[in-house]
């Protein structure tokens, strides 16, 4: 693992944190170019803005596309704290990034490895190479405590 990715997980738990003080589910995303450097970076925003699609991957691969002024992140790597869903996984393919590690598995929805593997599907067209389980314990906790809050 690259150290860029330890460094871009450290800034993705600091924005799930910031969703979860916002009252969202605490995912924080960042997108890094092929340096390593942070290209753009989004949370959780679906209370906020009432958009069924503000999970914190889209907001990430959207503010990551307008800067790069294209839709195509070959190259790039998303970081983000939480296995990426059926809808993130799409849109993911969709832009084309190379590289998704995250952290905490997600067994009930997951779409890179839990439940389903739609990120290594060899049926598609483009697929994306994926390390799961990074800082798991961080992401894992700020998830359980969010949502024991809640109950």
């Amino acid at each position: 693992m690259r150290e860029a990715d330890d460094d871009g997980m450290r800034r993705a738990l600091a924005l799930a944190a910031e969703a979860a003080a916002a009252g969202e589910v605490p995912v924080g995303a960042v997108v890094l170019d092929s340096a390593g450097h942070v290209l753009a970076e989004g949370r959780n925003t679906r209370e906020q803005t009432h958009d069924p699609t503000g999970h914190a991957e889209i907001v990430a691969l959207r503010r990551a596309a307008a800067t790069v002024g294209s839709w195509n992140l070959e190259g790039h790597t998303l970081v983000v704290t939480l296995e990426p869903c059926v809808m993130c996984a799409g849109a993911i393919l969709q832009s084309r990034i190379g590289r998704v590690v995250f952290g905490a598995w997600d067994d009930k929805a997951g779409a890179a490895g839990s439940m389903y593997d739609v990120l290594r599907d060899r049926r598609l067209p483009y697929r994306a190479e994926v390390i799961g389980g990074v800082a798991e314990d961080a992401a894992t906790v700020l998830l359980r405590d969010f949502f024991e809050r809640r109950r």
